[in-house]
């Protein structure tokens, strides 16, 4: 975390110059039109930037294409794209405070976690690609005598990312880098709501000495810039991290053109199962109530069911009412901020609708709900409803904001029929002293990831992705890296 005070980030932000154009073969440029850059914080202005249209997607495309077929970066030894990605790494090291305070500026998380877990995040997955980029072996399977064959691991081409606000620059990370480190040129489009971290991202891409054309960044809406990449016969492959229904977007886009690949990482409705033979249960409470509301709970793994067993349901849920009432609100500048406001007033309103169709339906809010106290942002109290049914919207629908609710079930196989009876299937969480119980939930579970007696945890070396509607494909670990490769057969007769 950073020790720098309230009044120095109020006094940086004041001060502070982004970059606004698209950053397209190692410039930046204007172009399109422009667009504002809306503060949750308190509803200024930080800047406007520009909107794409087709022509500088194109260009961006154009850019990227050039750089693949007859630039220096697919054709590096793997060893020196190994030295510009760590020389990347450390000039957002260095520059680790200003990014911070661009994502805490334009998507309203608190400073301190966006110095602490998203830039460590960020730095860390740009050093691991790294590190692997030299390390991926070919192949020589044993054939028949007089024959000789070679299987090669080959960069894609070009690498449209696309990617979401709630994370703005790690799921960035997750996407170039590995990319990058394959020998894949980038064209990463930000969400609108965010694009100034990126831009400063693409800056220090060029100063770590990345050739034009190698790193682009297009800011613009996702129904005209997104399309746009999607449709583009110039791309590749696709990686797209958001809500399920842009996902089904993207599938469309690659079928109307190119048949270009499409990696989705979409929503989730993500169950937490807490059994009475939890180790430590109001470790399991205080967990589940960090899990919903950090970030603002936009969060696409956020444990948004809490699954709990009839027998200890009150405990947990008291404990958790309790952790909601006492997180601070507030601005996310302030280094004592623990939850920051919602994205945007039309995300709050979203949130609301959730919040209200809860009510309507006979969930039980137990505390929480639009009055935060607030007026100057998109701001929402923690809210938790209890007394909920599996046929509840809200138990079934992403809401995308900290809003829990709790389903309560009288043994395991109820809990796992539960967890699975959802469209989603991204991530999910067992507490169990049981170590049979903790492999039989793991298997059962229908989750790209399954946490036991804990929520979040993991590293690079381990993939990240979903099944059913939470889509397909995984980022991180050395997995991600057969996204952005081919294989290609070579066969010799001596």
């Amino acid at each position: 975390m950073t020790d720098v005070p309230y009044r120095e980030w109020l006094d940086r932000a004041a001060r502070l110059d982004p970059h606004t154009g698209h950053h397209i073969d190692g410039a930046f440029r204007d172009g399109g039109a422009t667009a504002p850059v809306v503060s949750p914080r308190d509803g200024a202005v930080i800047a406007r930037v520009a909107s794409a249209g087709s022509a500088e997607v194109d260009a961006a495309v154009a850019a990227a294409r050039r750089a693949f077929d007859t630039g220096p970066w697919p054709r590096l030894a793997p060893a020196e794209r190994k030295a510009a990605l760590l020389r990347w790494a450390d000039l957002v090291e260095r520059d680790r405070e200003t990014l911070a305070l661009l994502v805490s500026l334009e998507m309203g998380k608190p400073v301190g976690e966006a110095h602490g877990i998203e830039l460590r995040a960020v730095i860390g997955c740009l050093r691991w690609y790294a590190e692997a980029a030299d390390k991926q072996p070919d192949e020589a399977p044993r054939t028949a005598q007089g024959s000789l064959a070679l299987v090669t691991r080959e960069p894609a081409g070009v690498v449209a990312a696309v990617v979401p606000w709630n994370f703005p620059l790690t799921m960035a990370a997750w996407k170039i880098a590995p990319a990058l480190a394959a020998g894949c040129t980038v064209v990463l489009k930000p969400a609108e709501e965010s694009p100034l971290s990126a831009l400063h991202l693409a800056a220090l891409a060029a100063e770590a000495g990345l050739p034009p054309g190698a790193f682009n960044v297009v800011n613009g809406p996702g129904e005209v810039a997104g399309r746009a990449l999607g449709e583009h016969p110039g791309v590749d492959v696709l990686a797209f991290t958001g809500s399920t229904e842009v996902g089904r977007h993207f599938l469309r886009y690659a079928a109307a053109s190119n048949l270009k690949r499409v990696w989705l990482e979409l929503g989730g409705k993500s169950p937490n199962i807490i059994l009475p033979d939890a180790p430590d249960l109001d470790a399991a409470a205080d967990t589940a109530a960090w899990g919903i509301f950090f970030n603002a709970g936009e969060m696409c793994t956020a444990p948004s069911r809490l699954l709990v067993h009839r027998s200890v349901a009150s405990r947990v849920v008291d404990r958790v009412v309790a952790r909601a009432e006492s997180l601070r609100v507030g601005d996310p500048l302030d280094p004592a901020t623990e939850m920051g406001p919602l994205v945007s007033a039309a995300h709050h309103a979203r949130v609301l609708a959730h919040i209200d169709a809860a009510r309507a339906s006979g969930a039980r809010l137990r505390t929480g709900g639009p009055d935060t106290g607030t007026a100057d942002g998109p701001y929402l109290s923690p809210t938790v409803f209890d007394q909920v049914t599996p046929d509840m919207p809200i138990a079934r629908e992403e809401v995308f904001g900290p809003v829990l609710a709790v389903l309560e079930f009288d043994d395991l196989d109820e809990a796992i029929t539960l967890a699975n009876g959802t469209d989603y299937g991204l991530a999910a969480a067992v507490w169990t002293s049981d170590l049979s119980t903790a492999h039989r939930a793991s298997r059962a579970l229908r989750a790209g990831t399954v946490w036991v007696n804990c929520y979040e945890e993991g590293d690079m070396s381990v993939p990240f992705g979903g099944v059913k509607q939470s889509g397909h494909g995984r980022d991180k670990s050395l997995h991600a890296l057969d996204k952005y490769t081919d294989l290609k057969t070579t066969w010799i007769e001596l």
